[in-house]
């Protein structure tokens, strides 16, 4: 007699994915909102103040005893959110060409925000602090050339942020078209993957052409709350999905 490999009536495609699948997505949502969750919580941390007004906010930085682990703490929930966007890449539908190709590219490009990341942390939690220590120690006839030398590491910490939020909106996005490729993850969730992207290439062009300004402070809680929200999102999916039985007698 034939046995019918079709889910149940009202069962939608996906409550019912290959058990690969279903570790690969239900691995690649934890970490991402783990990531995600952790960068947060970590950045609550980051001594504040007008980040435009170096003078000021270099002193706080100066002043400041947790720099270094703050920054380890940012580092680590980046790699963990990367790394759950390299984990997507194994639960998406390899067998459409477009998802496919576009899961590879958004990993590649999630590898360069990695490295990006791991630069523009070398760069902000190590050298800048120890250009602010720096100046802020200096006799006075050598606080000038110090604190030009401490602006020039910050314009390079611009630059190098700048980049790396281009890379991982190109990421997020080239996932969100592989995501849409896809009938078990929901629209709205591809939406805010995308919405997601596009504040983080807003992000990349603000800072790189003004550096930290309140434009970008506004962008990066639209991420915060985007990411937030479809990593949730997935999360749900992803534990609502079970395994199909290997066969169930047709009529």
């Amino acid at each position: 007699m034939p046995y019918s490999t079709l889910p149940a009536a009202g069962v939608t495609p996906a409550d019912t994915e290959p058990l690969a699948r279903r570790t690969s997505l239900r691995l690649s949502a934890t970490l991402l909102l783990a990531g995600q969750l952790l960068y947060i919580a970590i950045t609550q941390f980051h001594t504040g103040g007008d980040a435009n007004d170096h003078h000021a906010v270099f002193a706080a930085y100066a002043d400041s005893g947790m720099w270094t682990l703050v920054h380890l703490g940012q580092f680590a929930g980046m790699a963990i959110l990367l790394a759950g966007l390299f984990a997507l890449l194994f639960a998406l539908d390899v067998r459409s060409r477009t998802a496919r190709w576009a899961g590879r590219f958004g990993a590649a490009s999630a590898a360069a925000t990695l490295a990006l990341y791991g630069v523009l942390q070398a760069v902000d939690g190590v050298a800048l602090k120890q250009a602010v220590n720096a100046w802020a120690s200096a006799p006075a006839p050598e606080k000038a050339a110090r604190f030009a030398s401490a602006e020039a590491v910050r314009w390079l910490e611009w630059g190098v942020r700048s980049y790396q939020n281009f890379a991982l909106g190109l990421a997020v996005l080239l996932f969100a078209v592989a995501a849409a490729r896809t009938a078990w993850i929901p629209r709205p969730v591809v939406h805010l993957m995308g919405l997601s992207g596009l504040s983080y290439l807003v992000q990349g062009w603000v800072v790189g052409s003004g550096g930290f300004s309140s434009t970008e402070s506004i962008a990066i809680v639209l991420a915060f709350v985007l990411d937030v929200a479809w990593m949730s999102w997935l999360v749900a999916v992803a534990w609502r999905i079970r395994v199909p039985a290997a066969a169930s007698p047709g009529r």
